[in-house]
């Protein structure tokens, strides 16, 4: 019969095996959703178009409202499953601080069609209605949905993807901190 001088790991062991792994996956998916959130943000033009009008032809300046405090614009789409996740913690967002936010719907019908999709969602944040997607087009926007920081007109942050609501108030007080 033959020994086997192989000793067994202990239940500390192995736990310390698994954080160790799990630790190391953790900082490689970090870095890889990091690396591709970099890559995918929109990017600001040379000269931005900052006055805009909303679906209800409201004249909005986010030059003059990034002057004061930061100032989220979301891209989305009403077609955009992720965006119906998103859109709820923008508009708690809208709601809830005291950070302007705009909010950009990109090809999602007729100002009617949209006004129609916000109040059957009940959501109340300032939409500007980008019909053709120029303006997202413009911001050399890839993928819905896309958020920016504006303070004093200059872009501070720029992300993709699903956000939680306490990511994009710490990005926003980071933005007016710093």
């Amino acid at each position: 019969m033959a020994a086997n001088n192989k000793p067994k790991k202990s239940l500390k062991h192995k736990g310390l095996s698994t954080l160790k792994s799990v630790l190391v996956y953790g900082f490689i998916f970090i870095i890889i959703y990091t690396a591709i959130n970099w890559w995918r943000q929109p990017v600001m033009p040379a000269n931005p178009q900052l006055q805009l009008i909303d679906y209800q032809d409201k004249s909005i300046n986010l030059g003059k409202i990034s002057q004061s405090k930061p100032t989220l614009i979301y891209f989305w789409g009403t077609w955009c499953p992720i965006c119906s996740i998103t859109s709820e913690a923008i508009n708690e967002l809208a709601k809830d601080t005291h950070y302007s936010i705009v909010t950009i719907a990109i090809k999602s019908g007729s100002d009617q069609d949209l006004h129609r999709y916000l109040i059957e969602n009940n959501y109340t944040f300032t939409t500007i209605n980008d019909r053709n997607g120029e303006i997202f087009a413009d911001w050399q926007g890839q993928v819905t949905p896309s958020y920016i920081i504006l303070k004093d007109s200059k872009m501070t942050q720029g992300l993709t993807g699903i956000q939680p609501l306490w990511s994009l108030k710490l990005r926003l007080w980071l933005s007016e901190a710093f």
